[in-house]
C-alpha cells in the first residue's frame, strides 16, 4: 500500500507544473524516456535535476530528468492529454489507466486536472471525499459544489461569483487550482497538502503537519484510502 502511495505520489508531483528560475531552454519536440516510451512537446527547460516540458496542449508538466534517454527534434502528431499522463505515468511505474472513466464527472475531472498537471485520481479522491460528486451540495460553514470550495478560496484563485462554485467545471477549476498551490506549498507532501484542504495551511504549518483534530485526520485517511483504490 505504500507503494503504491509513493508512486502515486511521484506521479502526482511529476505532473504538477512549476515555473523555475534561471533556466536553460532547448526547442525539442520528442522526448525519449529511457524505459522506451516517447513524448512530443514544444519545448523543454533544463534546472538541475528536473526537466519541464511545455506540452502541445498547453501547459507544463515536470519531472526528474533522470527518466529521460535523448531528446530529437521530429515532425511528429500532437499527443492528446492522454497520452501525455500515460507516458508519465508508465515513466515512473504508475499504471496509467485508472477505472474512473465509469465515475461522475470522469471526463471533466480527467480535463481540468491534466490542465492543470494533477493527477485525475487525485482530483476523485479530494471529490469523493467532499461532497460524493455532488455538484449541488452546500456545507453549514458555506463550502459549495464538487470539491467543496469556501467562497474565498474560490475568489484567490479566480472564481468570484459564490454562485458559479456549484457549476461543476467552475469548481473544478478553483478546487484543483487550491490543490495545486496546497501541494507547492507544502513541498509535495502530499499528506500535508490534503490536510490543508481541510483544515487550512495555517493549521497544518502551525503544527509542522496534520493538524490534531479528529476531522482532518479521518479526511486524510479517507482521501489517501480513495487515491490509492
Amino acid at each position: 500500500m505504500r507503494q503504491v502511495r509513493a508512486r502515486r505520489l511521484v506521479f502526482s508531483l511529476l505532473t504538477s507544473a512549476m515555473v523555475l528560475a534561471a533556466v536553460s531552454q532547448i526547442n525539442a519536440e520528442v522526448i525519449f524516456f529511457a524505459n522506451g516510451r516517447t513524448m512530443s512537446v514544444k519545448d523543454y527547460r533544463i534546472s538541475g535535476d528536473t526537466v519541464t516540458v511545455t506540452l502541445r496542449q498547453g501547459g507544463e508538466a515536470t519531472f526528474d530528468k533522470a527518466l529521460i534517454s535523448h531528446v530529437e527534434p521530429s515532425e511528429i502528431p500532437e499527443e492528446s492529454a492522454v497520452a501525455v499522463i500515460d507516458t508519465l505515468a508508465a515513466a515512473v511505474g504508475v499504471p496509467s489507466r485508472n477505472p474512473l472513466e465509469g465515475r461522475p464527472f470522469a471526463d471533466l475531472i480527467e480535463t481540468v486536472s491534466l490542465k492543470h498537471g494533477i493527477d485525475p485520481a487525485l482530483v476523485h479522491a479530494v471529490v469523493e471525499a467532499e461532497s460524493n460528486y455532488r455538484a449541488r451540495a452546500q456545507s453549514h460553514v458555506g463550502a459549495r459544489g464538487l470539491m467543496q470550495v469556501m467562497p474565498a478560496t474560490g475568489r484567490d484563485v479566480g472564481v468570484t461569483s459564490a454562485a458559479s462554485l456549484f457549476d461543476p467545471q467552475a469548481n473544478l477549476e478553483a478546487g484543483v487550482k487550491y490543490l495545486k498551490w496546497l501541494l507547492a506549498r507544502f513541498d509535495g507532501n502530499l499528506t500535508n497538502a490534503i490536510a490543508a484542504y481541510n483544515a487550512g495551511p495555517g493549521a497544518v504549518a502551525r503544527y509542522r503537519g496534520v493538524p490534531p483534530y479528529r476531522e482532518t485526520q479521518d479526511y486524510v485517511k479517507k482521501v489517501l484510502a480513495n487515491f490509492e483504490q
